[in-house]
């Protein structure tokens, strides 16, 4: 019985933890012109912008990245309990797949959408330009690497 009521009080927690970081980020009005938004990153590193939220943190979150033309973004997952992409300019290049195999690859657009679970392995290629992706997620997020198989 007691093991009982210490699951029901652990959930109780995890859901005010989640609804209080929600609510949190749902109380701010956030407005960002185009003019507001400055890419930055380390060298090496993709030029992102964190438009909401905190992507480190738990709770939800926007975020642009751009690939710049040529770029591989090898096999990895996000750990992200929701996460989706909306492609804002250029075509991106995405697959499903732990190894890198540009036959799997597809073209999508600007304006096209992809909404991914939580840890599926995928690959990504700007092959034809830049590109620029909105993220949206519930964090916290990463891009954990995948390692490749000893074949």
């Amino acid at each position: 019985m007691n093991l009982g009521r210490g699951l029901i009080a652990s959930a109780v927690c995890a859901v005010a933890l989640s609804s209080a970081a929600y609510t949190e980020y749902a109380a701010k009005r956030v407005v960002k012109l185009p003019s507001d938004i400055e890419f930055t990153g380390l060298p090496g590193d993709l030029p992102t912008v964190h438009l909401y939220g905190d992507p480190n943190q738990p709770g939800p979150f926007v975020t642009r990245v751009k690939i710049p033309a040529g770029t591989k973004v090898l096999p990895h997952w996000n750990p992200d309990v929701a996460h989706t992409v909306t492609v804002l300019s250029g075509t991106f290049y995405y697959a499903i797949g732990e190894k890198w195999d540009e036959t799997k690859l597809a073209a999508y657009p600007a304006g096209a959408f992809i909404a991914e679970p939580a840890k599926t392995s995928h690959f990504e290629w700007a092959k034809d330009g830049e590109v620029v992706l909105q993220i949206t997620g519930i964090g916290p997020t990463g891009a954990i690497a995948v390692q490749p198989q000893n074949q």
